[in-house]
């Protein structure tokens, strides 16, 4: 399940594109954001985990291997297998993409390998959003190219499905949207139509929860990831203000620094004089030695002869 970290890298990633894509709608980042973690949350997440840049992300995100039940059960769209694919036209190319997109994503993803093990399986929903195979026929260029793979490529797809979604449920005027309403436009999207007297337990039920409850979780935790505002254009961002433990360590520290520099220069002075005293010592003591020398030696005086 996609979490609160999940959720900040999505938008530090493609905010600024989805609030382009939304302007002018009822629409909002928070929604989408919630769609990204239900429609690919147990593959985009871990993916990024994994070191994966952003680009390879977008191309992993494949899934949904459910075919058609030989009891009746199971998917009820085109193609409901590999055999009904097949049929298309550029069909056997599409599966090849489908089938190696599958491969590739479960090469990360642990929890797809045992689909990946048979060779008739492959994907049937495509980019971060999941747009559904059975739309190959309207658009086959989104698939063969790889089209999903470009993140602005699969919000338009996204949008514009949404966008339809508002209309059946004569929302598109709403200036926003309270979260029950976007909880329900999620559930029209998965299904086709919303009941508002069935609230939240509509969609695709996974053995615990129905789809619009935990799209309505991940719209709570995508809510909760609120990207920092930009600083306004040609403003150095603003420096935060120290504390005063901070400000006094500081002076502390210029003090210090000051004593330590006068100490040095003092030291510096005492010992030029030094040298300077020491130099003219040195100068004179050879003057002195040199009048010692030139001096003459005192002759002692003669006595005179005693005589008898």
């Amino acid at each position: 399940m996609p979490n609160l970290q999940d959720a900040l890298w999505f938008k530090s990633q493609f905010q600024p594109a989805i609030e382009r894509a939304v302007a002018g709608t009822p629409l909002n980042v928070d929604m989408i954001t919630a769609f990204a973690c239900q429609e690919t949350g147990e593959i985009w997440p871990a993916l990024r985990r994994q070191g994966l840049p952003t680009a390879r992300i977008l191309e992993l995100c494949v899934g949904d291997t459910i075919d058609a039940s030989p009891t009746g059960g199971g998917r009820r769209a085109f193609p409901k297998n590999k055999a009904e694919l097949l049929t298309a036209a550029d069909g056997q190319r599409m599966f090849d993409v489908a089938r190696q997109g599958l491969v590739d994503m479960a090469s990360y993803i642990p929890a797809y390998r045992g689909a990946a093990s048979r060779p008739e399986k492959f994907c049937h929903g495509f980019g971060i959003f999941q747009l559904d195979l059975q739309f190959f026929k309207v658009d086959p260029a989104y698939f063969l190219d790889k089209r999903y793979a470009d993140f602005d490529a699969a919000l338009g797809k996204c949008t514009g499905e949404l966008q339809s979604v508002l209309k059946r449920l004569g929302w598109q005027t709403k200036a926003s949207l309270t979260d029950q309403e976007c909880a329900g436009i999620a559930i029209a999207y998965n299904t086709g139509r919303y009941d508002p007297a069935k609230g939240l337990k509509q969609g695709y039920f996974d053995g615990a929860k129905y789809y619009g409850e935990n799209y309505f979780a991940y719209l709570q935790i995508a809510r909760s990831a609120q990207m920092p505002a930009p600083a306004p254009r040609g403003m150095p961002p603003r420096r935060k203000k120290a504390g005063k433990a901070v400000v006094k360590k500081t002076i502390a520290k210029k003090a210090v620094a000051t004593r330590t520099a006068v100490k040095k220069t003092v030291a510096k002075k005492t010992a030029v004089k030094k040298a300077v005293a020491k130099k003219a010592l040195a100068k004179k003591a050879p003057a002195k030695r040199a009048v010692a020398r030139k001096a003459p030696a005192k002759k002692a005086p003669t006595l005179p002869r005693a005589t008898k």
